[in-house]
């Protein structure tokens, strides 16, 4: 006859480090998943940012007699207003379409949670820029820890895209 032995905890012990590793195991996932949809979200945010930085680009290379009137109005938000004649329908004076034009990108970009300037570029001939901001990120150039960008590089943590135009 055998003699049946009891166990003595052993198994309970190895379950608890399996539950144990697994569990860290999932909280890693968790994380790469979470960093995965950031990433996407941000890449989201960027492609926006950039056509909304070509629509006014191109808007102002059809429209080439009214840069400064595009430049005044993305500088100076009370400026940014909604245009009442529509353009597409009417005949508009080069600053009028040019009014048009900043008012429908600024209501597309504020649509999307986003800011928009156009700016002399940094170290450049008096090239503009087309700052669109995101998130907690002014669309500027300056020091502070809001700004897009401190001179000629984008500043820690911002969330920016900058296009060099005319």
């Amino acid at each position: 006859m055998k003699n049946i032995e009891h166990q003595r905890g052993m198994g309970m012990i190895e379950i608890l480090v399996a539950l144990l590793i697994l569990a860290i195991g999932i909280l890693g996932f968790i994380a790469l998943q979470y960093r995965a949809l950031e990433a996407s979200s941000e890449s989201t945010s960027r492609v926006q940012a950039i056509t909304i930085a070509r629509d006014i680009a191109e808007r102002i290379r059809v429209n080439r007699n009214s840069l400064s009137i595009y430049t005044q109005q993305l500088q100076d938000p009370s400026k940014q207003k909604d245009f009442v004649k529509n353009c597409f329908q009417d005949n508009c004076s080069d600053t009028d379409l040019a009014d048009f034009d900043v008012a429908q990108v600024v209501k597309s970009s504020s649509s999307l949670g986003m800011t928009m300037n156009m700016i002399a570029c940094p170290k450049t001939n008096n090239r503009q820029c087309i700052y669109i901001a995101w998130g907690d990120t002014s669309a500027t150039n300056g020091t502070s820890a809001g700004d897009c960008t401190q001179d000629t590089s984008y500043s820690d943590n911002s969330t920016c895209v900058i296009m060099e135009t005319y």
